[in-house]
């Protein structure tokens, strides 16, 4: 097998093992919502990242025997491997649009693959790696200032630091062919300058992806993430890999065209998978509405009046209406009653302020003046208290020999004050 077509085996390989740990880690973080650290303590989500790992490996065995511009596209059929066997393992079904662009990016892949030319492999020296690093990490700077600036307009935030995360994958894969090439004669030390421009592009990518997501999205971000990442990439294994594509200057066109074509199919397959996901989160939540709305009319039909019935209702001839009542004996018992409360709060005044009882000798008026005679208070011939103010002594209750009976009053000092009668007798009224 030539290195060509070992590099191709591993990329597809490694794209599978891609899709399916995505898949599977997708699964398990949907199983358990509510729950943060709940994916760790499970073993589906262990494997899923050990596919990944097993993915990341294959694809830098496959740089270090295949070109940049052939083995670095071919990583993105992940997520075309990914429409299959979602609907396979998971039963997920894709619509149109997304098979679409899995048969664009198929066809577009197909034919680059078709046209990339056979080269040996080719490392960086020391100034070219150099020079790789400041103008990456000045274009990926310069990006991220750019978004900042352009703060107050969130798309065009989003697509420029998706660029800028693209870049930095795109050269960290570059820097890995470089380091997977010089490891094929023995591992050194003075890749370990590499190692880390590798670490520092893919922590800044993973960052300005992160980033890119935030107040636009995701399907802008993610689209120009998938196509600027393998471009970048394809651009520097030809210009400076010394990468070719057969046929010449047609060749190369062709080669163009197919990397156009499977970048349309890519940005398809990565908005209606966005837009499918969406629809599914706002289901529940639209269903729980329609509930909400069904209840909510069944509760108006409820009160709503039959169809037969009128709206307004029809006045009736005067000749079909009851004679009203005459209202003239409800008055006359309602003035009854009110002149009999009246007679029982007058007795019950009476009985709470009466003239004292006058002194051996008094001659009784005919009203209730004042009398002859000391009074109780040691008066010369009218009640007074030493005040001056005239008032109404408390009356002791008579016995049935004419003497007076005993006062009832409290222990707090208040005088007792009997209880009305009530008049039991029904007063009939002839209707």
């Amino acid at each position: 097998m030539s290195a060509l077509a070992l590099s191709v085996v591993l990329s597809l390989v490694s794209a599978v093992a891609y899709a399916g740990g995505a898949i599977v880690q997708e699964r398990v973080a949907v199983s358990s919502p509510d729950q943060a650290y709940a994916p760790l303590r499970r073993p589906a989500w262990w494997a899923a990242l050990a596919m990944n790992g097993l993915g990341g490996l294959l694809h830098v065995v496959a740089l270090a025997y295949g070109p940049l511009s052939l083995v670095q596209p071919l990583g993105a059929l992940t997520i075309v491997f990914a429409l299959p066997m979602a609907a396979l393992f998971v039963g997920r079904k894709a619509g149109s649009t997304a098979w679409r662009g899995a048969i664009m990016a198929t066809v577009g892949l197909a034919g680059l693959l078709a046209l990339v030319g056979s080269s040996d492999s080719r490392s960086l020296d020391t100034a070219q790696r150099v020079a790789v690093a400041l103008v990456t990490g000045g274009a990926v700077v310069a990006l991220m200032v750019a978004g900042r600036a352009a703060h107050r307009h969130p798309a065009v935030r989003s697509v420029l630091l998706a660029t800028g995360s693209g870049i930095a994958f795109g050269m960290s894969s570059v820097f890995t062919k470089t380091v997977a090439v010089d490891w094929t004669n023995g591992v050194s030390a003075a890749d370990l300058p590499s190692l880390g421009v590798i670490g520092v592009f893919a922590t800044a990518g993973v960052l300005l992806s992160q980033a890119s997501y935030r107040g636009a999205g995701l399907a802008a971000p993610l689209a120009t993430l998938t196509v600027v990442n393998p471009v970048v990439a394809a651009a520097v294994g030809i210009t400076m890999f010394g990468e070719t594509f057969r046929y010449g200057s047609t060749g190369t066109a062709l080669a163009l065209s197919c990397g156009v074509l499977a970048a349309g199919g890519l940005i398809l397959l990565t908005t209606e998978r966005l837009e499918q996901s969406a629809q599914e989160e706002a289901r529940p939540a639209q269903a729980a509405e329609g509930a909400e709305a069904v209840t909510g009319a069944v509760a108006v039909a409820a009160v709503e009046p039959a169809a037969d019935v009128p709206l307004v209702a029809e006045r009736e001839p005067a000749a079909d209406l009851e004679p009203v009542a005459d209202l003239e004996p409800v008055a006359a018992v309602e003035a009854l009653v009110a002149a009999e409360a009246a007679v029982r709060d007058a007795a019950v005044r009476e009985r709470m302020f009466v003239p004292a009882q006058a002194a051996p000798g008094a001659t009784e008026g005919p009203g209730p003046g004042p009398t002859e005679g000391p009074g109780p208070y040691g008066g010369d011939g009218a009640e007074s208290e030493p005040g001056g103010d005239a008032m109404a002594a408390p009356a002791a209750p008579v016995s049935g020999a004419g003497d007076p009976g005993p006062f009832l009053g409290s222990p707090y000092g208040w005088a007792f004050l009997p209880v009305a009668p009530r008049d039991r007798h029904r007063t009939r009224v002839r209707s």
